[in-house]
């Protein structure tokens, strides 16, 4: 009786279902390296692929006690840290630099009137003569101390101080000798361009001031009364002259 062997040709493969494929994981920009957790997977199984003690694993993932008999699919597990990678620097751009305009500075007119304030009411009357004082001072500052002008009062106009910068100003002014201010002395004003501004300061005769011109009464004298004086005198002498000559005859 003789036994036959028969023998199938044919190539033989594996079945790729039964193979398993492992990943390497790559490290975050934040320096971690990440590992998904799968099917089947367990503590001991993960630290052996990826050649970390299972101490360590539990260490890096909180995973004390019975953390690892847990480990659901889907869950990051931390392997280690390197350090971030943070690339080349960031190119630098340069901004580019515009000329700034050039602000435009117009220019305005100050001016000032020291009056003699008859009455004491702060105001110029027309009732009253009260006309410009002299003897008394006027300046004037900027705020960034550029400007810093003085002029001296007279008894026929206002002090006006043409061409100046616009801005802010402060305005003082100094009564003359035997005068009392009636309002205040300086004030603080804002020129603009192409303004012409005026302020008015007062002035009274103080006690003093009448008490010397009593004394000197020449000096309250008008020129007005003196030509005339002077008149009324040569016409007395032109009658005196006729006279004599009237009685010669």
């Amino acid at each position: 009786m003789g036994i036959s062997v028969f023998y199938v040709a044919g190539s033989v493969s594996a079945n790729p279902d039964s193979q398993v494929y492992y990943f390497t994981p790559t490290a975050q920009p934040d320096g971690r390296i990440i590992y998904i957790v799968k099917e089947n997977d367990t503590c001991i199984s993960i630290s052996l692929i990826h050649n970390i003690s299972e101490d360590q694993l539990r260490l890096l993932n909180d995973l004390g006690g019975d953390g690892c008999l847990f480990l659901r699919v889907g869950r990051e597990l931390v392997l280690g840290t390197v350090e971030p990678d943070t690339g080349p620097p960031p190119e630098m751009t340069a901004t580019p630099i515009f000329p700034s305009p050039t602000p435009f500075n117009g220019t305005g007119d100050l001016c000032v009137l020291l009056f003699e304030d008859i009455n004491g009411n702060t105001l110029i009357d027309d009732d009253t003569i009260e006309l410009p004082l002299e003897g008394g001072a006027v300046s004037i500052s900027d705020r960034l101390g550029k400007v810093s002008l003085s002029e001296e009062t007279n008894n026929l106009e206002e002090i006006c101080f043409v061409g100046l910068d616009e801005g802010e100003y402060t305005v003082s002014v100094a009564v003359p000798s035997g005068y009392n201010p009636t309002m205040r002395n300086s004030a603080t004003l804002k020129l603009s361009a192409g303004e012409i501004v005026r302020i008015d300061f007062g002035a009274q005769l103080s006690s003093a001031g009448e008490e010397e011109i009593e004394e000197n009464p020449q000096t309250s004298r008008s020129p007005f009364l003196g030509i005339m004086g002077g008149l009324i005198l040569v016409v007395g002498l032109g009658f005196g002259l006729y006279a004599i000559r009237i009685q010669r005859r």
